[in-house]
């Protein structure tokens, strides 16, 4: 498809669902891609892409970095705790927090280092066993914990069951946000992605739409 048929449908769902032009984020997930795929979307003026792993990112984006300006990278996967102070000093934003223990290291590090990343706490909406999150039930207590230490939580982000409809989920996470004063919604990716803006997605996480299907081999 494309990067600039995806950015023209972010545009148009916008619009149609009232959304301000231009209020949702759109995160080139370029994990597993190659270089050369990762620099054409660069040499399109696009700026702002997801890594899963940290290590994965610390191998391209030091170097992007030298080439391009303005790059604003976002890690989406899950952070291992011995990976947090990498991730903290690589990443712009972080959106799987996901446990007391991390949120304990992140302040930790944030005053070693003098900076953090923005936060989105990852919340396992399906409360689904393979996958990380905060329990629903959880949510709450969690955001003020994250609060009380201090850390720029600036919204959540979910990843639906994928035998479930998407919507209910995208609905849920939206109240939980605006139940805790958060106004970011970081939901949907190149299956759903419209449908995340229709329930106030303010980041869309879009990898194969954009870059082709990934070669894993």
């Amino acid at each position: 498809m494309g990067l600039s048929e995806i950015k023209a449908k972010v545009a148009k769902a916008e619009k149609e669902h009232g959304r301000a032009a231009g209020s949702v984020t759109l995160i080139a997930v370029s994990k597993v891609q190659p270089n050369e795929k990762v620099e054409a979307v660069l040499d399109q003026g696009h700026r702002v892409f997801g890594e899963n792993k940290v290590q994965e990112a610390q191998g391209k984006w030091p170097m992007f970095r030298e080439k391009y300006d303005g790059i604003d990278l976002h890690l989406i996967g899950p952070l291992q705790s011995n990976k947090t102070r990498a991730a903290m000093e690589l990443a712009d934003s972080i959106h799987t927090l996901d446990r007391s223990k991390l949120a304990h290291a992140m302040a930790r590090i944030a005053q070693e280092i003098g900076k953090c990343p923005d936060l989105f706490i990852q919340v396992n909406t399906g409360e689904e066993d393979q996958k990380a999150g905060v329990l629903p039930r959880d949510v709450d207590s969690f955001v003020a914990e994250c609060r009380a230490l201090d850390l720029p939580v600036k919204g959540l982000m979910c990843i639906p069951p994928v035998d479930e409809e998407a919507s209910m989920h995208f609905a849920l996470l939206r109240k939980f946000a605006e139940r805790n004063g958060l106004d970011g919604l970081s939901m949907g990716m190149s299956a759903d992605f419209e449908k995340a803006i229709a329930f106030g997605a303010t980041h869309v996480r879009v990898g194969s739409a954009i870059f082709g299907e990934r070669d894993y081999g």
